[in-house]
């Protein structure tokens, strides 16, 4: 099958598609949404997966903690998550349908509908039913992490994400949940501490307070070798800066992490980076680097013109 002429394709034909999971409404804003902005903008079909409703987020923007908004959270982050997705330019969004898991040993953590608590074959089984229908050649989730930040969301994220990755094309596997497609690539989405240090360095220097030293305070971790693949989003940070401001219960306009303008942001760090998790088309090891998640993916024609 091949799209119309002019936008991107792989090797086979096949238009190109990336698809994106993520825990709750706003990961999708402060995860790689420049990328996502970037190649909604070159034509490739961008798919948004929120696996939960972020019903058990606290409301971090004090302008919008009132009574009617506690009272309606889950409808209010819903709005908030398609506000974010359109500033983003995300084509698709699909809801997995579960629960905020919450934090651990907190009441709603004990919910028999989160995502933490469903059995990882149904989890994965609604997973698969989505990337079948939309036919991504990257998918982009999250690395395990269970030291600096432990939400059982995230964990369960990573948790279904690798046999998703395989079940997706093999037939035997939930033959009821439509035609077998093998995703090409899968990657981790993250932060360096090489970018979280650059950040954290230009806020100081500006004489703000950074919101990232507490991120040192917890032990952000080293690990910068791991990262195979840095996507230049320079042109399109302020799509990412829509899209968090979006989500107006967790992200305050005024607050420390809305104080470096993207003009910055560009001089000290430009790239989105990503940790190659899985790949049917080929492998990179550090210090080599990618600069395209669909590298090895595009068709030699498309690869060559981008």
């Amino acid at each position: 099958m091949t799209q119309s002429r002019g936008f991107p394709v792989d090797r086979d034909g096949s238009p190109l598609c990336v698809l994106s999971v993520h825990a709750h409404p706003d990961d999708e804003a402060s995860k790689g949404s420049a990328t996502m902005a970037r190649y909604h903008e070159e034509g490739i079909h961008t798919v948004l997966v929120c696996c939960t409703g972020g019903e058990a987020g606290d409301i971090l923007n004090p302008a919008v903690d009132t009574p009617e908004v506690r009272a309606n959270l889950a409808e209010v982050r819903l709005k908030e998550l398609h506000a974010s997705a359109d500033a983003i330019g995300y084509d698709t969004v699909h809801m997995l349908g579960y629960h905020d898991s919450g934090m651990p040993d907190t009441e709603v953590n004990h919910r028999a509908d989160n995502f933490a608590n469903a059995p990882l074959d149904e989890a994965v089984e609604r997973l698969v039913r989505i990337i079948r229908a939309e036919r991504p050649q990257v998918i982009v989730t999250y690395a395990e992490d269970r030291e600096f930040y432990p939400h059982p969301d995230h964990i369960r994220v990573h948790e279904i994400s690798a046999p998703t990755f395989d079940a997706a094309g093999d037939p035997d596997r939930f033959p009821d949940a439509g035609d077998p497609w093998q995703p090409s690539k899968m990657y981790y989405t993250g932060f360096s501490r090489k970018r979280v240090q650059s950040l954290h360095d230009a806020i100081i220097q500006r004489g703000e307070e950074s919101p990232y030293a507490q991120w040192f305070e917890r032990g952000l971790p080293d690990g910068d070798e791991k990262f195979t693949t840095f996507v230049e989003v320079g042109d399109w940070l302020h799509h990412r800066r829509a899209a968090l401001l979006a989500h107006r219960t967790q992200v305050d306009p005024d607050g420390h992490w809305m104080r470096l303008p993207d003009s910055v942001v560009r001089e000290v760090f430009p790239w989105d980076e990503y940790i190659l998790a899985a790949s049917r088309v080929g492998e990179v090891s550090p210090p080599d680097t990618e600069d395209d998640l669909f590298a090895g993916v595009r068709s030699p024609a498309a690869a060559r013109t981008r």
